[in-house]
């Protein structure tokens, strides 16, 4: 399995935003997206996302481009922005029978993703009454529903107490052992640890960076 992203190009007015991303990922990667505020990851996300469209450039994967083949994307690929895009007065359990089949998601609770993502301390809470983490969490959950190969993570982490990052880290870590691939744009240190290779967007570009936990380095260079 294998995703390549090539010559992806978007502007907002007279502002280029992105002018030409390429990266090539393997099976069991995960790559860590880095860069300033306002550099464009999150955009870079939700161009693969299917969330808005590019100027120009493909999304391939194992050579099928999923920005035409928009069904395919929707099995292949698992999208957590920033925000909980989640329904403010239903429960978590009503949330993920949106997604999941009913015999689906009890498996899941009971020895799935959705247990280590920990969900069942939670499942009859309305999301309206959820901590951050417990919204972060569950919308993960949503978005893993079909076990997508290809994960794209903005700041999943992002305000989260050391529990919820635990469980958070002990799913990439084990999506990457059965093969998964995770892009993963982010600004924090326990995220960057889960990374095999990093980039970071500068210029419009993505550039290369040996991030070898030396924060101090990887502040000076974005």
């Amino acid at each position: 399995m294998e995703i390549e992203i090539r010559n992806i190009k978007k502007k907002y007015k007279s502002k280029e935003v992105l002018k030409d991303i390429n990266l090539t990922v393997k099976s069991g990667k995960c790559i860590g997206i880095l860069g300033a505020n306002g550099t464009g990851k999150s955009t870079l996300l939700s161009i693969l996302a299917g969330i808005q469209s590019a100027d120009a450039g493909e999304f391939n994967f194992d050579g099928n481009n999923l920005f035409k083949y928009t069904k395919q994307r929707a099995t292949l690929v698992g999208y957590v922005p920033q925000g909980t895009p989640l329904i403010e007065e239903l429960s978590a359990k009503d949330n993920l029978l949106l997604w999941y089949k009913k015999a689906d998601m009890e498996k899941e609770l009971e020895n799935g993703v959705l247990k280590m993502l920990g969900i069942n301390e939670f499942l009859k809470v309305p999301v309206s009454k959820m901590s951050g983490g417990m919204k972060k969490r569950l919308s993960i959950g949503c978005a893993i529903y079909n076990h997508p190969p290809v994960l794209l993570l903005d700041e999943p982490m992002a305000a989260l107490d050391l529990a919820c990052k635990q469980n958070i880290s002990e799913y990439i870590e084990k999506h990457k052992e059965n093969g998964g691939i995770a892009l993963l744009a982010t600004h924090d240190v326990l995220e960057l640890k889960l990374c095999d290779e990093w980039y970071i967007i500068k210029d419009g570009i993505l550039i290369p960076f040996d991030y070898t936990g030396n924060v101090k380095e990887l502040v000076e260079k974005l």
